[in-house]
C-alpha cells in the first residue's frame, strides 16, 4: 500500500491529524496497535483549550461537544479552607470546556469510519523504517501477515511508550525530564460534581482535584504517595481523604458513591527534542508529557497537530516545506510554555518533601506567600488565567 502520511496510534493525536489532512485531500492511513475498544476505554484529561475547541469545529465534528461539554469560565483555587474563583472569562475573554478525552477520540474514530478512512487496529510488531531517507514505510502484523505501507511522512502519535521515537538514533535526540515525588490517586464515579467548576485544593494533608466529565460523572484526585497501590484505597477511604482536603462548604456538598475507575498516575515533566527527525515528526505524547495540573497534555497534542497539519497541507497544496521546517520550533515554543506552567502550577498546589538544606520547612513558606501574592494580585492572577484557557497559537 502507499498513501500520502503514515500516522501511527490512534489516540487523540493521531485522529485528529487524520481527519485535518482528510478534510484537506490528503492521503493518510492511521495505524494502531491496540483494539478501538482499548483506546475508547482510555481515561483521560478532560478539559479543552478553546484552540481544540475550535478545531473540533473546523472539522465539522463539534456538535455533540457543544451539546454535552460543559463550558467553564473560571474554577476555583482551595486554600486555607476556603475556595477562591479564577475568573478565567473577565481575566482572558476565553473559556474552557469540560469534555473528556474519550469523548473526543469517539467523535473522531466515528468520523473516520463515517469517511471510510483508512484505519488498521490491532497492528502488531509496528515498526518504521526509512524516514532519514527519502522513502520512509511502515511495517505491521495483522491476522498473521506482514503488511507495508510507503508513504512521503510518518507522524508519530503514538505516545511516551511507543516505537516512534523510540525508533531515533540516541545522539540525534535531546531528553529533559523530571519526576516528581508523588502521584495522583483518581477516582471515576457516577455521582454529580462537588462544584460547577473544578476545585483545585492546595491543603496541609496534600493536594486534591475536584472535576467532572459531565453533570452526572465526576472525576476526583487526591496527592498519593509513589509507594500507594490502589488495592490499598477502598472508595471509603478515599472519600474520607477527599473531604478533609476541601474547605468546608465543598466538603458537605460532596455526593459519593461507588468508584467505575480507580488508578494511580506518577507525574512528570519530559520534553524531547527536535521534534522533526528526517521525514518522521513526533506529535504529542510521543514527544512531551507534562503534570496533569492544568490539563495541557491533549491541548499540547492538539496544538503539535494544527503545526505539522498545517506544514502538510501546506507542502502538499503549494509544494512548500517551510512550514514541515518550521514544525518543530513553532510546536516546541508552546510546548515548553505549558511544560513551565504545569510545572509552576504543580508548585504552587502539591506538598513536597523537604529539600535538603530546607531549614525550618522554606519552601512551605514561600509556597504560602506565592498563593497569597497570586490571590491578591490581578496581574498574577490574569498571567495564570492566559496560561490555563490556553495560549494562542503561532499563525
Amino acid at each position: 500500500m502507499r498513501v500520502q502520511v503514515a500516522i501511527i496510534g490512534a489516540g487523540p493525536s493521531g485522529l485528529l491529524l487524520g481527519a485535518k489532512l482528510h478534510q484537506a485531500g490528503i492521503d493518510a492511513i492511521v495505524i494502531e496497535q491496540r483494539s478501538a475498544d482499548y483506546v475508547l476505554g482510555r481515561i483521560r484529561a478532560g478539559v479543552l483549550e478553546q484552540g481544540c475547541v475550535d478545531m473540533m469545529d473546523s472539522l465539522g465534528l463539534g456538535a455533540r461537544m457543544h451539546a454535552e461539554g460543559l463550558v467553564h469560565g473560571g474554577f476555583n483555587l482551595g486554600y486555607r479552607n476556603t475556595h477562591h474563583r479564577i475568573d478565567l472569562h473577565a481575566l482572558t475573554g476565553n473559556n474552557v470546556m469540560v469534555y473528556g478525552q474519550t469523548e473526543v477520540t469517539r467523535d473522531l474514530m466515528d468520523a473516520r469510519a463515517a469517511w471510510g478512512a483508512k484505519t488498521v487496529y490491532e497492528a502488531e510488531n509496528v515498526r518504521i523504517h526509512g524516514f532519514d531517507g527519502n522513502t520512509p514505510s511502515v511495517t505491521y502484523t495483522k491476522d498473521g501477515k506482514t503488511h507495508e505501507v510507503q508513504c512521503d511522512y510518518i507522524a508519530g502519535c503514538d505516545g511516551f511508550h511507543g516505537v516512534s521515537r523510540a525508533s531515533v538514533p540516541a545522539q540525534s535526540i535531546q531528553h529533559y525530564e523530571r519526576v516528581y515525588p508523588f502521584g495522583w490517586l483518581g477516582v471515576l464515579a457516577d455521582v454529580p460534581p462537588v462544584a460547577h467548576e473544578l476545585i483545585y485544593s492546595n491543603h496541609e494533608r496534600g493536594f486534591a482535584l475536584c472535576s467532572m466529565r459531565s453533570k452526572t460523572r465526576s472525576r476526583y484526585y487526591i496527592q498519593c504517595s509513589l509507594d500507594d497501590k490502589v488495592e490499598q484505597w477502598s472508595d471509603q477511604a478515599f472519600w474520607d481523604e477527599l473531604r478533609k482536603r476541601l474547605d468546608p462548604e465543598a466538603a458537605a456538598s460532596m455526593v459519593t458513591g461507588p468508584s467505575i475507575e480507580k488508578s494511580i498516575a506518577p507525574l512528570r515533566s519530559f520534553v524531547a527534542e527536535p521534534m522533526r527527525f528526517g521525514r518522521l515528526f513526533l506529535v504529542g505524547d510521543a514527544a512531551h508529557i507534562v503534570p496533569p495540573t492544568g490539563a495541557k497534555g491533549l491541548n499540547l497534542a492538539a496544538s503539535d497537530v494544527h503545526y505539522l497539519a498545517h506544514g502538510l497541507i501546506e507542502h502538499y497544496q503549494e509544494k512548500s516545506v517551510a512550514g514541515l521546517d518550521a514544525y518543530s520550533g513553532r510546536a516546541l515554543r508552546r510546548v515548553w510554555k505549558a511544560v513551565r506552567f504545569s510545572w509552576w502550577f504543580t508548585a504552587l498546589m502539591h506538598k513536597f518533601p523537604a529539600a535538603a538544606g530546607d531549614t525550618g520547612a522554606i519552601s512551605q513558606k514561600i509556597q504560602e506567600a506565592e498563593i497569597d501574592y497570586l490571590l491578591g494580585s490581578q496581574a498574577a492572577m490574569t498571567s495564570l488565567a492566559e496560561n490555563y484557557v490556553g495560549l494562542p497559537y503561532e499563525v
